[in-house]
């Protein structure tokens, strides 16, 4: 009888899901499953401006990498978690992504520069506790997702590549620390 409870109890730890990140009280779980891609977190990181932190986000990829290089050159899932810590205006989000665009695509073309600005459009004002979820696949192209509510795709490598570059590109806007945490590297 104790061996059946021994058994059963360890099933049900095994069911659960695993977190292996915590962040300024933010959780997130070792491993997503995306279109029956299993994705393990990268990293995490804390957003800061000044002293107020505003979100922390989570990395996920088919397997840990701290190379930012070898990110952009597979052509493999990603998937960004970014939870938001305080309220944030949709303007200010959108002024993060032009920046980080013009940071690290400094040659965008016009069309990922249209991208990003459909991107704009996708934004919403955000408060504490809330996310926003981005996934790139490669044959569908980056799922935006505004709390849990899927707002569109935006199609093609280079847009998920410029995207991901705001956060572990050269010049990533919330900085070298949040790029490092990011790539698993603190």
């Amino acid at each position: 009888m104790k061996r059946a409870i021994a058994v059963s109890f360890l099933l049900f730890l095994l069911c659960l899901p695993a977190v292996s990140g915590e962040l300024k009280g933010v959780k997130m779980n070792d491993t997503l499953t995306i279109d029956s891609h299993e994705l393990v977190l990268n990293g995490m990181a804390l957003r800061k401006k000044i002293i107020f932190k505003v979100y922390v986000a989570g990395l996920y990829l088919p397997q840990k990498e701290k190379n930012a290089g070898r990110i952009f050159r597979a052509d493999a899932p990603r998937h960004v978690i970014m939870h938001f810590l305080r309220g944030v205006g949709a303007g200010k989000i959108n002024d993060a992504w032009m920046e980080g665009l013009e940071a690290n695509t400094p040659d965008a073309s016009a069309v990922l520069k249209k991208q990003f600005e459909r991107l704009c459009v996708l934004m919403e004002d955000m408060e504490d506790g809330e996310r926003i979820e981005f996934t790139y696949m490669p044959a569908t192209g980056t799922r935006v997702k505004v709390r849990g509510k899927e707002k569109g795709v935006i199609e093609g490598k280079p847009f998920a590549d410029a995207l991901f570059a705001c956060w572990i590109g050269p010049k990533p806007g919330p900085g070298e620390d949040f790029k490092n945490g990011l790539l698993g590297l603190e």
